[in-house]
């Protein structure tokens, strides 16, 4: 939903600057197990977001004011965490699919109602993706993100996205370490509130919001050495290609753009923004 203006943002580019997905090198396949009878304990966590909206009449929408973890603790089978995880071997910085049912599973944790259909989206931003961004013969480090929001009632509430890491201890065969929230910003959700429930119209606002859930420390891989690894803005790098075509485009700073023009000899485009392009917020 790009509807909240956050100011103005010049981006230019070359006409004809499209370009593949970056190569990553090719390393060792390896795969990913899960123990089918271990169990995990995830907290969740919700902060209040009254003093975080951009909109200050959304204060009286007491659902939204509300709005609180579902459960603070739950404990989970390993199969759960099996829907992140690749179903063939794969090799640094290859991702793939994350399974729709499990995440959901999760979502649950912290609201009820989650959905990965994202109400308001016609483009192609939808999905769930991993990476696998390192491991030796003990631990392997998944980075994912997905795209998914909660129904309330009238109305709902869209994260810019949930991003995390699962840690898996490949000796154990078992969950070290899970992570998923929203990464911070400005603003890093939108609501969509639909105040009367017998009109066809609804309006909008964005803030900041605090949601995550965890197991485990990520402690333990402070002073690990991978035997193969790619940095997290890499693996970040390659999972938004995933959710968004405009990420394809070799974005130029305005600042280099008329030595290229010179060079090139090629024209400017010039697009002028009022919202991100890489998430789900306004």
């Amino acid at each position: 939903m790009k509807i909240l203006t956050l100011g103005f943002l010049i981006l230019v580019i070359m006409s004809g600057q499209l370009h593949a997905d970056d190569q990553l090198a090719t390393h060792t396949k390896i795969t990913l197990n899960l123990d089918e009878t271990a169990e995990i304990l995830v907290t969740g966590f919700i902060a209040p977001i009254e003093e975080n909206l951009s909109e200050s009449s959304f204060k009286e929408w007491d659902t939204l004011m509300n709005l609180r973890v579902a459960e603070p603790e739950k404990r989970y089978p390993a199969s759960v965490f099996h829907a992140f995880l690749p179903d063939t071997p794969v090799s640094i910085g290859e991702s793939w699919k994350v399974e729709g049912e499990g995440a959901l599973t999760l979502l649950r944790q912290l609201h009820p109602n989650p959905s990965l259909d994202m109400h308001i989206n016609v483009g192609d931003s939808r999905g769930l993706w991993a990476c696998l961004r390192a491991y030796n013969d003990t631990f392997a480090d998944i980075v994912f993100r997905i795209h998914a929001e909660f129904k309330l009632e009238d109305g709902w509430f869209t994260p810019s996205q949930f991003a995390g890491h699962l840690v898996i201890d490949r000796i154990e065969e078992k969950v070290a370490f899970f992570e998923m929230s929203v990464p911070d910003g400005p603003i890093n959700f939108d609501v969509n509130w639909k105040r009367n429930k017998y009109a066809n119209h609804s309006i909008v606002a964005g803030g900041f919001c605090q949601m995550e859930l965890r197991a485990g420390t990520q402690d333990l891989l402070e002073n690990v050495e991978f035997t193969a690894s790619i940095l997290q803005e890499t693996a970040e790098h390659a999972l938004i290609q995933r959710f968004y075509k405009s990420q394809q485009i070799n974005w130029v700073p305005p600042e280099q753009v008329l030595e290229m023009v010179e060079t090139q000899q090629k024209p400017i485009h010039a697009i002028s923004i009022d919202g991100p392009l890489m998430d789900e917020s306004c």
